[in-house]
């Protein structure tokens, strides 16, 4: 969850007023090469193509904006379509795309989409969290 200094000022997470379609603040930036450079030598392959962009934006949106009792991370999937090209501006954008109850159990869905400065999309992550980190490991209780 973000770390907040001080005064927590983010809004206490309201489960029936949170809206579907909610977007969160746009990130942008320009690509460098160092960026780049930096993420291969992180994952250890030189010649990675894909540095994950809208991931570090998704959730990260929704835990500046909001406070709750924390999240489990159900499911994620992160989509590639077009290496990003060094020194051009991306662009991500945000939102709450779903929110759902199953087995009782609340669960919000994040999505994140990146493009450049040409329009070329380069990625999307979808999360899944679960809002009830308590229930992880119950099922496991005797």
């Amino acid at each position: 969850m973000a770390h907040v200094e001080g005064e927590d000022k983010r809004k206490l997470l309201d489960w029936d007023a949170l809206e579907v379609g909610e977007m969160f603040d746009t990130f942008s930036y320009v690509l460098t090469q160092q960026m780049i450079d930096d993420f291969r030598k992180g994952v250890q392959d030189p010649e990675a193509a894909f540095p994950t962009i809208s991931g570090k934006v998704d959730t990260v949106q929704y835990h500046v904006r909001y406070r709750d009792s924390g999240s489990v991370n159900a499911r994620c999937c992160f989509q590639f379509y077009n290496p990003p090209v060094a020194g051009k501006r991306i662009t991500v954008q945000s939102w709450i795309a779903d929110k759902y109850a199953r087995r009782g159990k609340n669960y919000i869905c994040t999505e994140a989409v990146s493009v450049d400065e040409d329009g070329r999309l380069l990625d999307r992550v979808i999360t899944h969290e679960l809002k009830q980190p308590s229930e992880v490991g119950k099922k496991w209780e005797k």
